[in-house]
């Protein structure tokens, strides 16, 4: 029995974060392989049985992951985000929460034959699409403007409220008579709100005040904040059924909004438990379906529920909400193709189903069903087709390929300029003037500032740019530039210039672990590179051929040619690092710094036909 549980709680982590690298890896979206993958673990191998694993435990670790996902996803939300698109977020959560409900009810009752209460809760349930899926998408689609901002405000606040009216929905089909269901629902409405909103705000208190005043130490920090956000759910959640979830997403809402305490440490250890628990959860919702009912539910009138969710109802809800607002029609339309189900709706249906089925309602099994169905198909059709409609429509952001370059000396400027020639976006940064002045005239993007500021993230124009080069004298600037970004952009590409330290001066170095990838040679530190400019070094661009390689180029320009950057034939610019250079190939154009008067001596290289007619 043991191995059974150990060989199933293996098989989440396995399956779980391996559909996510493969996600990452196939650039495709991690919802739909963990539900595919969850599939496999579940009914087809057997390796997983979530019922069996963890019993009772099951609804319970649900509830307490999808509390903590809202609230790492609360603490990704900006008030100043709502300057422009407060009201069409309130409107979405509001006025098209509402028409999504009834519609959605409207069609469930026609198309499955289902009984006004039933219908009306598959309504509710899909009222939500929520964090679980809508942020992965957009990392991957990385919409522009404000497009990204109301879909992320929408997913996270959508989920507390569409779990509300479930709870509402449920407890009234439950009810004896009309009169009772109102008050019912009254009470259940005001509890929710007023019991979620003070605990919430309690909670955030709980947090807040001991990190202001300095009496966590650093390693209890996270774990506390772990605590209280479970303690607030679980004490809402006692008070009023479900008003557990609107409380935590209102902790990190205001946590994300306050100033004074620093949480950076919190999103990033909550952003890690949240992959985690979101890998786990899918994986054990999918498990826990069983194909034959899920092949029971595929239908014509399945067909038409799911074309009604994504050409009528999501457009009717958007045209609505949008209707007075300052988007155009390319925004509004990105907005009406990106409402995929996620996570609340598969465990708010799997546990009302079993509340309902043991109160006289057999047909509500099939609620679980159709609800997975919609989970897979929506994630399936918006997943694969967003980044291209985004693209068609003008509202992605460009791909980030660019290179962000601090410190903008005359070399710099000269590496930027070469990368900039092949198509790549370049920004340069450096608190000099007359450095940024001389990069401006040539036509290169800049900004001029401290990068380590407090507000440099707001004014610098990230979009397009996905890598950072930071070249100043300073190897502590460099590190701390490194360790900043690599937050942004990611530390793989995050890169700085060797130390400057002399032979025997290893210990004033940076710690290996707060630096950036090293670039180009251990020897090539600014003040080198600076020493071979200044002896007459250039940057120069070489395109390799079959019959010009790169063997052929170390052999011309011999061994003082460093090479720099390599631009590949799909269109990306890699610059050449200490521990995995690129490798070159024909096609591709090295960026390197060379002697200029070795070009005197490089004979012509013959072509194919040239050398076939001197063997011949």
């Amino acid at each position: 029995m043991a191995e059974h549980i150990l060989i199933g709680i293996a098989s989440i982590f396995v399956f779980g974060v391996g559909a996510q690298w493969l996600g990452w890896r196939l650039k495709l979206p991690a919802i739909l392989l963990l539900l595919i993958s969850g599939i496999l673990a579940g009914p087809v191998f057997g390796l997983v049985n979530p019922d069996q694993l963890m019993g009772d435990l099951l609804t319970p670790f649900i509830s307490v992951s999808v509390a903590i996902i809202l609230f790492e996803g609360g603490l990704s939300l900006r008030f100043s985000e709502l300057k422009n698109v407060g009201g069409v977020i309130g409107n979405l959560v509001s006025i098209g929460a509402l028409l999504t409900w009834v519609l959605t009810s409207v069609f469930g009752y026609y198309l499955f034959g289902f009984g006004w209460e039933l219908a009306v809760l598959l309504g509710a349930i899909l009222v939500v699409t929520g964090p679980t899926v809508i942020i992965p998408l957009l990392r991957q689609v990385r919409p522009a403007g404000q497009v990204g901002s109301i879909l992320k405000w929408e997913g996270i606040v959508i989920d507390p409220i569409g779990a509300m009216l479930a709870v509402l929905v449920f407890e009234v089909i439950l009810a004896s008579g009309f009169s009772e269901a109102t008050s019912l629902a009254v009470m259940s409405i005001f509890k929710t709100i007023f019991f979620g909103s003070l605990l919430g705000l309690g909670g955030a208190a709980l947090i807040y005040f001991p990190l202001k005043k300095h009496l966590l130490p650093d390693y209890l920090q996270n774990p506390i904040s772990l605590m209280v956000v479970v303690l607030v759910f679980t004490i809402s959640n006692f008070v009023q059924h479900e008003s557990g979830l609107w409380a935590t997403t209102l902790m990190g809402v205001v946590l994300a909004n306050q100033k004074a305490a620093r949480i950076h440490h919190i999103i990033e250890f909550k952003e890690n438990i949240r992959l985690l628990l979101l890998s786990a959860l899918f994986i054990l919702l999918a498990a826990r379906v069983e194909l034959s009912s899920l092949l029971d539910s595929l239908s014509l009138n399945m067909l038409a529920f799911l074309g009604a969710l994504i050409f009528i109802i999501r457009p009717a809800a958007v045209y609505m909400s949008t209707m007075f607002s300052s988007l155009n029609w390319k925004e509004k339309l990105f907005l009406c193709w990106m409402a995929p189900r996620g996570v609340v709706a598969a465990s708010i249906s799997s546990i009302f189903a079993i509340s309902l089925m043991q109160n006289g309602y057999p047909e509500a099994n099939q609620l679980v069903s159709i609800v997975f169905i919609i989970i897979i198909s929506t994630v399936a059709i918006y997943g694969l087709s967003a980044s291209c409609v985004a693209r068609k429509l003008g509202v992605a952001k460009p791909v980030p390929r660019g290179f962000l370059i601090v410190g903008a000396h005359d070399w710099s400027v000269d590496i930027a300029e070469a990368i900039q020639q092949k198509g790549i976006k370049v920004m340069v940064a450096d608190s000099n003037w007359k450095n940024i002045s001389n990069a401006k005239s040539r036509d290169l993007n800049t900004y001029y500032g401290n990068v380590l500021s407090e507000f440099a993230l707001d004014y610098i124009n990230l979009d397009g740019l996905g890598k950072l080069l930071s070249m100043t004298p300073n190897d502590e600037v460099n590190a701390l530039t490194a360790l900043r970004f690599a937050d942004v952009f990611g530390r793989s590409h995050v890169y700085q210039l060797s130390p400057n330290s002399k032979k025997g001066n290893q210990q004033n170095d940076v710690t290996t672990h707060l630096t950036g990838r090293t670039l180009f040679k251990k020897e090539m530190n600014f003040d080198h590179i600076s020493e071979l400019y200044e002896n007459g070094k250039v940057i120069k661009s070489t395109l390799l051929t079959e019959t010009f390689t790169f063997q052929n180029f170390k052999e011309t320009y011999g061994n003082e040619a460093i090479p720099l950057f390599l631009a590949t034939k799909d269109g990306t610019v890699q610059p050449f690092v200490i521990d995995n250079p690129p490798v070159p190939q024909d096609g591709d154009t090295l960026i390197s710094l060379t002697n200029p008067e070795a070009d005197k001596d490089r004979k012509p290289a013959k072509t194919t036909e040239e050398e076939q007619a001197e063997s011949n």
